[in-house]
């Protein structure tokens, strides 16, 4: 018999704080909208201008690093790891990016968009987990990766 608390969607900022170690100006995602454990998760990231990272790229011409987009993608990736863990997981468990492959970008994310970035877990072997990552806006793609993730070795 289950006895665990069902996961309540959506999953907030203060929720997701709790799931993973980062934390501002690193945490780049809002809220879990959809979750199916061990499969799936779509999250979202509120791009806003007061992005510290739009200060440098680009003045007078914001763009969102796609290196952030990916890391957000990976964060995501963690929420997945995490939620399907269920309660027992360990709060702020880290997780190392460990490869991207296939990594696309087919468009800018600025100011003002909804990045909304689903992830697909294609298997979990011991530590590590690979997904396969798409991010988009409007509903139109914008970037994608191959994702692996590794916990580190347990300390002795």
């Amino acid at each position: 018999m289950n006895t665990e608390p069902a996961i309540k969607l959506p999953i907030d900022v203060r929720q997701i704080a709790a799931i993973l170690p980062h934390r501002y100006p690193f945490l780049l995602v809002d809220r879990v909208i959809e979750f199916e454990p061990g499969k799936r998760v779509r999250a979202i990231k509120n791009v806003t201008c007061n992005e510290p990272f739009f200060m440098g790229h680009f003045p007078g011409h914001p763009v969102m690093p796609g290196v952030l987009v990916i890391e957000a993608m990976a964060q995501a990736s963690g929420i997945l790891t995490q939620l399907s863990n269920g309660f027992n997981a360990k709060p702020n468990q880290l997780y190392y990016l460990v490869r991207v492959d296939n990594a696309r970008f087919s468009r800018t994310v600025v100011p003002g968009d909804q990045l909304v970035m689903d992830v697909v877990q294609k298997r979990m072997i011991r530590r590590m987990g690979q997904y396969q990552c798409t991010a988009s806006v409007d509903g139109v793609e914008v970037a994608s990766a191959d994702i692996l993730c590794a916990a580190p070795e347990p300390s002795v």
